[in-house]
This record gives C-alpha cells, structure tokens and sequence, in this order.
C-alpha cells in the first residue's frame, strides 16, 4: 500500500454484512482505503454462506478482503460509544440494515452528519427506505424473482429459474462502489458530503434496464436480440453459438454442411429467424449433435462464426486464455489454504500486494488494535472484553 493510492487516506466504516454492503467496502479497501469492518460479537452472518474454513467461507473472504475487522455488542453501552468515535473519525459510513435500525443507536445519516457536515453515508436496503414493503426482508433470490430477473432463465418447460449464485448482491455493491467513489471525488473538489440510498431491488432494476425498456416499448415479452444464438448439445458436451449477423449465419450454415438453410426464405433476415426461430434451432440441433464440441468450435472460429464451448470452474481455470491474461490468482490464506482470487478488473493486481489486502479478517482480529489508536489503554480493552461489549479473535 501506498500513499498515492486513489483512496489513501480514506477511512470507511463498514457496518454492513451479508454480500452487497460488503462487497462496495472491498473495492474500496483495494484502491487504497482503510475499512474498519465493524461485526457483531458472533461475526458477520456473511460468514456461514457456503461451507466454513475456520471463521471464513469463499463468500466472506471474497467481499471482505483487505479490511481490519472490530467485534462489537451495539447493545452495550460501551460498544455503542466506540461506534460513536469510529462514526466521527471516518469519512464514509456504510450500513445495510433495514430503515430505522442505525437511527436507533443514535448512528444514522442525521447523528453522522451533526458530527461532520461532510460525510459520506450509503445505506444499502431491500426494496428502498420508502414503500409499503420497505421493512420486508430480502435476499437475492427474492429479488431476482420481484424484479423479473428470473423470467429470462426460463427452462425448456417455461419455468422461471433463479441464477444460483448472488447476481443482484455483486451488482448492487458495485452500483453502491461508483456511487461512493463519485461522492469521494466530489468530496475532494467541493467539500460536500452527503447521503446515499441504494437497495437490491433498484439495482437490480438498473441491471436489466434495456429488457425493461424493451419490455415497455414492445408491449409484452420482447423478441431476442438476434437468431440463431443457442446452446446447443454436441456428441459429447454443448457449444454456445452466436450468429449476430447475415454474413454469421450464412457461414454457420456452411459450416454444418446446410448451405440451403442460408436460402431459405423462412430464414431471411433477422425478423425471420426470430419468427422461425424454432424450427431453425432443431435443424441446428440434429447436425451439432453429430460431432464433438472441439470438432464444431474449431471449424466455426475458422468461419468466423462466434462460439464458446460451455466450460466448468475447473476448464475456466485451466483455459490458456485465462492464465495468459492473470484472470485469476492464487494465494495463500490463514486458516483455509490455497485460495484462487479472480482479479478485478482495473484494480492492482493480486500479486505482490501485501497479505492484508488479499485476505480476508477473523472476527474482530484487529479490535485491540483499533481500540489502541481510539486512546484506550489495555485495562480499558480488558474491561470492555470482560463485559461483552467487544470481542477479540480467539488465541
């Protein structure tokens, strides 16, 4: 870490939990800031997604990396007072609680900013602060269904599938990210601070913005972009194919060895092969299945026919391309072994860095630590631990 980082200097204070609060906070610390990550006694419940190794799992190393962890009981009042002195000393204040829950322990936007009118304060939520539904509880799969996320992964028999990973959580961090990053530089030029709102169900709204137009403008379920695009089934795996445009087609159909469907008057044009799409697309599946999946994405990459056989986590890591550009990294994390990060795109490299910005802390690892530059002496933290308002990690 250096001086000369984008966001050196800068303390954040992050009391959010789970992925999307969490994951803004990360970005933030890989560019250079200090994000003190504040969790309950008993941690963030971020970290029991997915199988535990030690106090961490994937998810919670992923997003929490390169933060200092403090273990506080906000219910106490000797945790609620160093919430106060962190809050005044930091710079951004991050939350994602349901409405009213910061407020309560005197540590909301209002409280914030009495103590500095130039604070930068994001409060990530469900279905936004206003509404008749702005209390009720939410996760990305619930979202994914409210915001008509899940009617674009349909299975062949109509249902509606939710992606199984946390879509809407990521999106909605980096939406939160740029929002602060912007108010950070605005901050540096004006000296204004100020609140931010964002909440799963607008970004996920932000995310599917042009199915949504569309959507209102056709009146209904709009049309694919472009036929054919598909999946289809080889002899022995599947292969994306990709066909955007006249000159695609007429050599995908050269390529399987079908000039005739090039002619065809059912297939002339975009519109046409939208409106026969289903017969197109079993004419392709009968001649893909008759050949491996290398067979096919080596002849129509030598048409120049767009294509990508359809990988496993284990072929994504091992691909050639992906390890000439660096995509991913492997490091070494205390307590869980070898972990792959994959990069993030723009942000320095994960090689090289220093250990702390590539893991992830244990609950409250560094509460003496941030208790010591607070002004507390050692029988003050011994006291505070004794009565439960913070935690330190196991020994």
């Amino acid at each position: 870490m250096t001086d000369k980082e984008a966001f050196s200097g800068v303390r954040v204070l992050d009391f959010s939990q789970g992925i999307a609060g969490p994951h803004c906070a990360m970005l933030l610390a890989q560019y250079g800031a200090d994000v003190i990550k504040v969790e309950p006694i008993t941690g963030d419940w971020g970290r029991t997604l997915g199988r535990s190794y030690g106090q961490n799992t994937a998810h919670s190393i992923a997003f929490n990396r390169g933060k200092r962890s403090i273990a506080l009981d906000l219910t106490k009042p000797r945790g609620l007072d160093v919430a106060h002195l962190l809050m005044r000393q930091s710079d951004v204040v991050i939350e994602a609680f349901r409405p009213g829950v910061m407020e309560k322990y005197g540590l909301g936007y209002e409280d914030a900013r009495g103590d500095d009118p130039e604070i930068i304060y994001l409060s990530i939520n469900g279905f936004g602060s206003q509404g008749p539904d702005r209390m009720l509880p939410v996760t990305d799969a619930v979202i994914q269904a409210f915001s008509g996320l899940m009617t674009v992964a349909r299975s062949s028999d109509g249902v509606p599938n939710r992606l199984t990973m946390i879509p809407v959580d990521v999106v909605t961090g980096l939406y939160a990210f740029q929002a602060v990053a912007t108010a950070l530089l605005r901050k540096s030029r004006f000296g204004t601070g100020g609140y931010i709102e964002t909440s799963l169900m607008q970004s996920a709204a932000a995310f599917q913005a042009a199915k949504i137009m569309e959507y209102h403008l056709e009146g209904g379920e709009p049309q694919p972009l472009y036929s054919p695009v598909a999946t289809l089934r080889t002899s022995d795996g599947y292969l994306n194919v990709t066909a955007m445009r006249e000159q695609h087609f007429v050599a995908l159909c050269d390529v399987i060895g079908r000039p005739e469907l090039a002619t065809d008057p059912a297939y002339q044009g975009r519109e046409l092969r939208i409106r026969n799409e289903a017969s197109l697309l079993a004419s392709l599946r009968t001649e893909f299945a008759k050949e491996t999946t290398a067979y096919w994405a080596d002849k129509l990459t030598a048409a120049g026919v767009m294509n990508a056989p359809v990988q496993t986590y284990a072929d994504f890591l091992d691909h050639r391309q992906t390890k000439a550009v660096k995509a991913v990294d492997y490091i070494e994390h205390p307590g869980v072994g070898t972990i792959a990060i994959a990069q993030i795109p723009g942000a320095p490299s994960v090689t090289g860095q220093d250990i702390s910005r590539t893991r992830a802390p244990l609950i409250g690892e560094h509460t003496s630590e941030i208790l010591a530059d607070l002004g507390f002496s050692k029988d003050d933290v011994e006291a505070m631990v004794a009565d439960e308002s913070v935690a330190l990690p196991p020994q």
